[in-house]
Parts: C-alpha cells; sequence; structure tokens
C-alpha cells in the first residue's frame, strides 16, 4: 500500500481525528490525486513556521497538524528551561484562526508553559512587541498574511521578539519528527488552565503601550499637530487587524479627516471583496482608489489581514491620478523621510545602519552612502533584519535606523522586531504632512528620490507550481539555472554570481571567489552590468518560484523599459 494510502485510511480509522474530520475525508476516497496532496507528506515547517491550505490532512493547516507542531514547540521550550517564562499568542481574522490560537495555548498549557492569549485579532507586529513586553520565551501568530482566504498560517517567534531563525527552526523541527502519532499531543481543558493560572488573556493594556511607543517614532510633532486636521487619507485594512490601531493612532494624532473603505472594514476571513488581500495586488485596491476619488482623498493606505504590511498610493496633482508605490519605493520614500529629519536634528548616529533583504532595491546603497551610514544586506525575511538588531544590542557596533524587504514591510524603531504596517502608516502620514507643508505630494517627493539617487525599478515574477509534480519543478528550474548559470542576459552582462546554497561568490571575469557572509540558503543571485540584479528562490511560504529583478535607468520611462526586457530574459530561462 502506497504510504500516502496508508496514511489516509489511517485518518478515515484511527479514533483520534474526529467525525467532521473523517467526513470530509470520505468525499475525497475515490480522489487518488487529492488523497495523494493532503498526504504525500508533512506540512513542510518552512520559514518560521507553517502556512498552508486548510483541510483535513498531513500536508494541510487543521487542527491536528497545528497541536503536533504546538507539542514540539513544548517540547522544545521545556528543553530549554522557559515553561515560566510563557508565550504570547495573536491571530488574525481568518477562518479558524481563533481555534487554531486557542488549540496552541492549550497545547501549551498542558505541558505546563503559561500562555497568553490576545482577547481579540491583533496585528502580527503587536505580538512582536508583546513578547518583548511580557518578557515571554516565545510567541505565535495564527495568520496567512496576504495569502487567499484558503490558506492559514503559525509563525513562531522568539525572546527578542523575532521570527525564529537558525539554528532553533531546524530544531523545532526536529521535535515535529520525533511526534510519531498525534496521541502524544498533550491536552488539557481551558477550565482546568486557568485554575493553574497558566491560560491567560492580555489586551487593552499592551495595546496601549504598543501605541505609546509608535508615537515615540514622530520625528516633527508640531508639522503634525498643526497640520494633520487638513490631510485626507483613505485606509482600508483588508477586513483584518489593522482596523482598529491604524485608526486610533491616526485619530489621537489629529487626523480628523480618515475615510475608511466600508466594505473591507468589517472583519471577514473570506475576504469578500479581494481575489488576495494583498498589498502588492493593484486589483486590491480599486475600493480604496474609487473612495479616494470621491473624497479627493491626498494618500490611500491598506494593511494587509494581520498588519505587518503596508500598501501606499498617492495622488499626483499634475494629472489627478493615484500613483502606486511599489514596496520599493514606499520602504525608500519613508527611509529618505527618516534619514533626512534625523540628521537635519542630530539624531542621526555615525554608527547608524540601514538593513535591507539581498532582494529589494539596490538605491539603499545610494541612500546609505549619502547619509554616511552602513548599509547591511540580509537573507530573505524580515527575521533576519530582526537579528542584526539583536547583534547589534550585543555588540554595539551599530544602531538600528531603518529596516525594510521588497514585500512591502518596514521598520523604523526597536520596540518590535518585525515588520510594522501600523507604524508604517502613522510615517507615511507624517511625511505625507511634511512635504504638504513644502507644497509636494508624496508623488512629488518619490520623484525627487529618483533624480537624487537615480531610477530604480524593481519587479517580482512568481511562478506558482502546487502539489508533489510543482515542487519537483522548483527544484528542476534551481538546478538547471546553477548547472548551466548564463553570462549574458540581453543587454547585461552578468558580473557575478551568488550561490548561497554554497556560500559562495564568483567573479565570472577572474574566477576568483569569496565567501557570500550570509548563512546557507538556496537562493541564486546574479550580479549585472550597469547596477542591474537579479535573483531566484523557491518560496519558503507558498508554492511557488520566485524571480526579482532590478534595473537602473536614465527616466522613469527607461527603468519600465529595462525591467520588461530583463523579465523576458529571465523567463526564458525557465523553458
Amino acid at each position: 500500500m502506497l504510504e500516502y494510502v496508508k496514511k489516509y485510511k489511517q485518518w478515515m480509522n484511527d479514533e483520534i481525528f474526529d467525525e467532521e474530520t473523517k467526513q470530509e475525508l470520505a468525499k475525497i476516497e475515490n480522489n487518488n490525486d487529492e488523497i495523494k496532496d493532503r498526504f504525500y507528506k508533512d506540512l513542510e515547517f518552512g520559514t518560521s513556521g507553517l502556512r498552508g491550505i486548510m483541510g483535513a490532512g498531513t500536508n494541510r493547516m487543521n487542527y491536528y497538524t497545528v497541536g503536533k507542531t504546538t507539542q514540539a514547540l513544548a517540547n522544545f521550550i521545556i528543553g530549554e528551561k522557559g515553561q515560566k517564562q510563557g508565550v504570547a499568542i495573536a491571530y488574525d481574522s481568518r477562518k479558524m484562526s481563533l481555534e487554531f490560537a486557542k488549540r496552541v495555548a492549550l497545547v501549551l498549557n498542558a505541558n505546563g508553559i503559561k500562555t497568553y492569549l490576545f482577547d481579540a485579532l491583533r496585528p502580527t507586529p503587536e505580538l512582536s512587541f508583546a513578547v518583548r513586553e511580557l518578557k515571554c520565551i516565545a510567541g505565535v501568530v495564527i495568520t496567512a498574511t496576504h495569502n487567499p482566504q484558503e490558506y492559514n498560517g503559525y509563525k513562531i517567534y522568539w525572546s527578542d521578539g523575532a521570527q525564529i531563525i537558525p539554528p532553533k527552526d531546524k530544531q523545532i523541527a526536529l521535535e515535529m519528527k520525533k511526534i510519531e502519532d498525534y496521541s502524544q499531543i498533550k491536552l488539557i481543558s481551558e477550565k482546568e488552565a486557568e485554575k493553574q493560572g497558566l491560560y491567560n488573556i492580555i489586551g487593552k493594556e499592551i495595546d496601549d503601550k504598543y501605541i505609546e511607543e509608535l508615537k515615540k517614532l514622530i520625528l516633527n510633532p508640531e508639522i503634525v499637530k498643526e497640520m494633520a486636521k487638513d490631510l485626507k487619507i483613505v485606509y482600508t485594512p483588508f477586513y483584518g487587524t489593522g482596523k482598529e490601531l491604524v485608526k486610533r493612532i491616526l485619530k489621537e494624532l489629529g487626523f480628523e479627516k480618515l475615510y475608511v473603505v466600508p466594505e473591507q472594514e468589517q472583519l471577514d476571513g473570506e475576504f469578500k471583496t479581494l481575489v488576495s488581500p494583498n498589498p502588492e495586488d493593484p486589483k486590491s485596491f480599486e475600493l480604496a482608489l474609487e473612495l479616494a476619488k470621491k473624497v479627493d482623498a491626498d494618500i490611500v493606505l491598506a494593511t494587509d489581514p494581520d498588519g505587518d504590511r503596508l500598501g501606499i498610493y498617492a495622488k499626483d496633482v499634475k494629472t489627478g491620478e493615484y500613483k502606486e508605490f511599489t514596496g520599493n519605493m514606499s520602504a525608500l520614500l519613508l527611509a529618505e523621510y527618516e534619514l533626512s529629519q534625523k540628521k537635519e536634528k542630530g539624531l542621526l548616529s555615525k554608527k547608524g545602519a540601514l538593513i535591507k533583504t539581498i532582494v529589494s532595491s539596490n538605491m539603499a546603497s545610494r541612500m546609505a552612502k549619502e547619509y554616511d551610514i552602513t548599509l547591511i544586506e540580509v537573507l530573505t525575511g524580515f527575521k533576519y533584519i530582526g537579528e542584526q538588531i539583536k547583534l547589534f544590542e550585543q555588540n554595539h557596533k551599530h544602531q538600528f535606523i531603518y529596516g525594510y524587504e521588497e514585500s512591502y514591510g518596514s521598520l523604523m524603531g526597536t520596540y518590535a522586531r518585525d515588520k510594522d504596517g501600523v507604524a508604517a502608516a502613522m510615517v507615511a502620514c507624517e511625511a505625507a504632512l511634511y512635504y504638504k507643508k513644502q507644497g509636494l505630494t508624496l508623488w512629488d517627493q518619490m520623484l525627487n528620490i529618483y533624480m537624487k539617487y537615480g531610477y530604480y525599478r524593481e519587479e517580482v515574477i512568481g511562478i506558482t507550481l502546487e502539489g508533489i509534480d510543482g515542487a519537483i519543478k522548483i527544484q528542476n528550474i534551481m538546478t538547471r539555472m546553477r548547472n548551466n548559470a548564463p553570462v549574458i542576459l540581453g543587454d547585461w552582462e552578468v558580473m557575478a554570481i551568488r550561490d548561497y546554497r554554497i556560500q559562495e561568490r564568483k567573479e565570472l571575469s577572474t574566477g576568483q571567489t569569496s565567501n557570500t557572509g550570509l548563512p546557507v540558503a538556496d537562493v541564486l543571485y546574479y550580479e549585472l552590468s550597469n547596477d542591474a540584479w537579479c535573483c531566484v528562490r523557491p518560496s519558503g511560504t507558498e508554492p511557488k518560484i520566485k524571480f526579482y529583478i532590478g534595473v537602473k535607468g536614465n527616466s522613469l520611462r527607461d527603468a519600465k523599459r529595462q525591467a520588461k526586457a530583463l523579465k523576458r530574459e529571465i523567463l526564458k530561462l525557465t523553458e
């Protein structure tokens, strides 16, 4: 009997699985492909946790896979002697998020580990803050961030407030492999956990402290006080966790003309008006832009369901159009504001550091030189930015100023160790006021930034390849690109290749090699002529292979033309 069929039958017959699960599986008993996809592997413990389609099966997000992951986490925490420190738990608006969050709490409680569960859904960055504030050993947030409605996920944070990094992720994954039977998952009732002082509810007190920390990030309080009432803001939380706290902080700062998209304000895990609740998708902004035109908004903001990413549109008064900011553009806009204002006010340390991921814009290096601070590059994933902040605190070599990744995430302070869409929304509004006082829109300022540093443009190509066949195709593409590395890509010469799997950078003209200086990762990076580049990596959270590209043009139009041409060349490599 095939292994996946054996597992299917076990789930159908074992008393540990509930009737609802068995009924769902009974509906696919004649669908071999579906059975195979659900059971051919365990849901992979990837980038800091799990993410997958909800449903019954070992390769799905469900009550049992969540329980197994939590038991593994509990075993690891016990090994670290961290039971008394406790674990903070948050969740988003997706289907089953609350149920999964309670499951996490009670499995941890059954292992003698104290938990702090939020009384309602909260943004992921607030979970990061809560871990530090409550001095927890770990944190868990149930979310699939910007993925479609059929997904959910499980992110693990450690005591520094950042998502777990090697070796902890691998150690927890090993603990999961030791759990051979779901009967090994310990259980306790909510009533008994409360009686033992293990199951604790948190809420407003953490909100208040979090908001207080965000307000400390304001660099021009006098301008905010003077002009906040004049800025017209349209905001959509995409049915998610940003709703209350974005509204709260903007209103407390005096922003009176805040218009929230009514159709997307209610909490709804089906995301009814959205194909995907992702600020990277221009289609997600359709209702927000309709409202913006009605109220003549200055800026349009959107946070994803777990509130860690921010999307921005800003009005171009010359044309009346609302201009889209990519993740790189919005991050660089806020970085320039932070750096320029801190320099002007004498707050910019010579030890200052700007941190970006390797797949984010090269403009950051020009920006760091302009302000005489250090640029540090890390692997994809905000957890590596969080790791650098911790290292700074330990070795005092640098002072964290700003960190960002191309996927619409940034962080301005050290109160949290993950990207923060709530804080980014606040700073975007402050920056809009600052430039408005100078007669500029955010779009005008973005054009000024291009004139100052060069016309950089970046794009991402994501190819979805689901199931076991898709996983094989992804690995075949990576193998082919390693074994047959290009030396020319259209108009661009390949200057050097970085293979992070073997931690080697090789210059093609000399053959000279050096260490990448970063951890092992299944990532290829091509340094191209004229400050262009491309990078390929399998996604750590989705059944995708991603191609990132960056070019530098002579104008916005030229940069767009170059990006289109480089994309064509990259796609040829996948054929």
